[in-house]
């Protein structure tokens, strides 16, 4: 408790921080204009039009390359240390990896399943989140937008939406490069060129490389892995005919290679290998010592995440007279993934089993919508949508044991038309009102090659269609210029689904699809300035609940038992969301955020046990089950801070100035397993990340140390149990985070 309120007095401490910054500017600098020192306005397209981020009545999070570059985020899996409603699982497989906001994402595997926060890439939708775990090369800025969002962005938004903007061109040619080193072998690239090359036609073209070996040991082979190498290259190419019209193309392509894994963290002294007597850890493990600081794995198969991508855009936007736009963006992309495991996680060759396959994903995008003029009192937003997505996954497991053989393939085809309004009523006061009309139609084929080996019945096909409509009702208004309130009702609707996995049979074809996800959000909420806008303070209140929701479950289905996604019950998210931003002085920069978050489960009578459970743990029936009732949901932290500062001053004569800036994350404890296995436990944990360096007055270059996780606090980003891999004995893994370890570098930009 104590650290906690310690935690909780981190605004009050930033807000003395800022006034005291205030009264000494104040005294100082008598002449100094307050816009001098004021913080940036900074333009979002949260609701598909441009507007500053403190005129929209949403909780959005914006995070720009400055924050991104202090915090030392540089993936996609590394946004939740600066968006505190934001939770990123990483998994081996980088599919089942899943992002969740205010503790609401995705708890299933299965290539049909709809994530539950949405992507989108300079206004085109991912289709599958792990085309979206890239690097983040050439970023103006993330928006965070929290809670469902599915009346303006579709069934993939039921928890909300990351909303990612690269650079544009510029208007004269530049050139900006990176280039990045460290003490534990990563190395980064990067050099983006950019300018016009007509007076209609710009560009920009980027690239990227990185490598990182990673921080685990394979003692069997002597590599390093739980690390991944990617290039990125992305290019726009910017067409303005005339002053009404412009056209936009853009492409994209990536591979990639990922070695994640997982160490044990504990493993009884009693465990063997599959039940089997003489099977020890000294035997299968040879050289593994189980602990909370173990880096090693024995693996005699190798494991890798073998993954490529290339996606093409094209956006046109036409001014109509009397300032309406009318806009068209088309989108086509490809992804596949190539994947393998050492299913047995140990090094003894009579018990060899490995498993793997390919993933692949397509997906076809159209929007057009057309936009009212910004000003006046009633604005609108119109459109109409259509996607297109086929998902393929082809996976095998053996020989020596739980053999699995089958090809699925997953097809979804959603139209809609969407609009929403704003109406100023009253001189200060805003209606809103949204309404989505989708129509979806699923398809699924399954082959089970086990199963017609034994000439059983193993082709299952079918499809269902859904109808659904959702909105959004809300209400802001100005209490100054400077301080607005809102407040807004919406729903969320994630798509009907079939549970494509191993196990897939008959019952399951039978059962039919699993109902969609529905979702009902209450939201209010105030954004404010301060100080001739030198600090941005601003609060989230919400209560969302989701009925039907999609979970990994245990069912009946004609007398036999099954363990399938399923829809579970009811589960809440409430709390509690507060953001500050401040420009203490001309030099000095300073940011923080914490969230409340209690995301509940309300009713799941038929979950399955965690591995081990007894019936006076909860575990009962035939065959075992529990009711997760008033359980946390998983990755779920109930407290998330983060902190941040930005502070640069001129080093006398010197043609250059000093550089510093540091960012710190902490989050309560989490259970990562549905089940709420108490194996499965992250304890709570700060890092705090320094950099401190010297740049041009004009930017042209920057040179910076760094040091990530300054306090060498190890941490699990992810962790799994092999209760069953191991006769029925405590064997827990965990994923280690890229910064498990400290680690310092240096970090060049040169800019022209």
């Amino acid at each position: 408790m104590k650290r906690l309120l310690c935690y909780a007095s981190v605004p009050a401490l930033l807000m003395a921080m800022t006034g005291s910054a205030f009264a000494q500017t104040a005294s100082d600098q008598t002449a100094a204009a307050p816009e001098q020192v004021a913080l940036e306005e900074i333009v979002v397209t949260a609701q598909k039009r441009q507007e500053n981020v403190q005129d929209v009545p949403l909780a959005v999070a914006v995070v720009t390359a400055k924050q991104l570059e202090s915090a030392g985020v540089r993936d996609f899996s590394d946004v939740a240390r600066v968006a505190p409603s934001l939770t990123i699982r990483a998994a081996e497989h980088p599919v089942n990896a899943s992002v969740a906001l205010r503790g609401i994402g995705t708890f299933a595997f299965g290539i049909g399943v709809e994530p539950s926060v949405a992507v989108q890439i300079d206004d085109v939708p991912v289709a599958f989140q792990a085309r979206a775990f890239a690097d983040l090369t050439d970023v103006e800025r993330i928006e965070v937008l929290r809670g469902p969002q599915s009346t303006l962005y579709g069934k993939s938004a039921s928890a909300g939406l990351i909303n990612i903007t690269t650079r544009a061109p510029s208007k004269v040619m530049s050139v900006l490069a990176n280039a990045l080193v460290t003490d534990d072998n990563e190395y980064r690239v990067a050099a983006s060129l950019s300018g016009p090359l007509s007076d209609t036609v710009g560009f920009r073209f980027t690239a990227s490389h990185s490598d990182y070996d990673g921080n685990v040991k394979n003692l069997v082979t002597g590599d390093k892995v739980n690390g991944r190498d990617d290039t990125t290259i992305r290019g726009k190419v910017v067409w303005k005919p005339t002053d009404n019209l412009s056209v936009d193309v853009g492409a994209n392509y990536m591979k990639g290679t990922s070695t994640a894994t997982s160490p044990l963290i504990r493993l009884s002294p009693n465990a063997l290998l599959r039940g089997t007597a003489g099977l020890t850890p000294a035997v299968v493990l040879p050289g593994i010592v189980a602990g909370s600081d173990n880096l090693n794995i024995s693996n005699d198969s190798d494991l890798y995440a073998k993954s490529e991508g290339f996606g093409q855009s094209l956006r046109i936007a036409y001014e109509l007279p009397k300032d309406f736009s009318l806009i068209s963006i088309s989108s086509h992309d490809q992804f596949r993934l190539d994947d393998l495991l050492d299913a047995d996680r140990t090094s003894y060759k009579p018990l060899f089993n490995q498993q793997g396959g390919y993933f692949k994903s397509e997906n076809v995008t159209q929007e057009i919508r057309l936009l009212s003029p910004g000003s006046g009192p009633f604005r609108y937003t119109v459109g109409l949508f259509y996607g297109d997505t086929d998902l393929t996954r082809s996976f095998k497991r053996g020989p020596s044991f739980s053999q699995a053989q089958w090809y699925a393939q997953a097809s979804s085809t959603a139209k809609a038309v969407f609009g929403q309004g704003e109406w100023t009523f009253l001189p200060e006061t805003t209606a809103i009102v949204g309404l989505r009309y989708q129509r979806e139609e699923i398809g699924y084929g399954f082959n089970d090659y086990v199963a017609l080996r034994a000439n059983q019945k193993g082709v299952f096909t079918g499809g269902a269609s859904d109808d659904a409509v959702t909105y959004r009702l809300g209400l802001r208004h100005n209490l100054s210029d400077d301080v607005m309130v809102f407040g807004s009702y919406s729903t969320g609707h994630k798509g009907q689904t079939y549970d494509l996995t191993t196990g897939f049979n008959q019952a399951r074809a039978d059962a039919g699809p699993i109902r969609p996800e529905t979702s009902d959000a209450f939201e209010a909420g105030v954004k404010s300035e301060w100080f001739g806008r030198r600090l941005m303070l601003n609060a989230t209140a919400f209560h969302v609940a989701y009925d039907d929701f999609q979970a990994q479950g245990i069912e009946f289905i004609g007398g036999v038992q099954n363990y399938r996604l399923t829809n579970v019950g009811k589960v809440i998210t409430q709390g509690v969301e507060l953001e500050a931003t401040a420009r203490a002085t001309r030099d000095l920069r300073l940011n923080g955020s914490i969230a409340y978050i209690d995301a509940k489960i309300d009713t799941f009578p038929g979950a399955a046990c965690w591995p081990g459970q007894t019936a006076a743990q909860g575990c009962t029936g035939t065959p075992g089950r529990q009711n997760l009732a008033g359980n946390t949901l998983p990755n779920a932290p109930k407290w998330k801070l983060n902190g941040g500062f930005d502070y640069s001053h001129a080093l006398g004569n010197l043609p250059f100035e000093g550089v510093v800036s540091g960012s710190y994350s902490w989050q309560s404890k989490v259970n990562f397993s549905l089940n709420q296995d108490p194996e499965t436990v992250q304890k709570s944990y700060g890092i705090l990340n320094l950099s401190a360096g010297i740049r041009a007055p004009d930017e042209h270059y920057q040179l910076v140390a760094f040091v990530n996780n300054v306090f060498d606090k190890g941490y699990a980003i992810g962790m799994g149990s092999q209760y069953g891999n191991y006769g029925n004995q405590i064997a827990t893994e965990f994923q280690p985070a890229r910064d498990f370890n400290r680690y310092a570098g240096l970090r060049l930009s040169i800019s022209y």
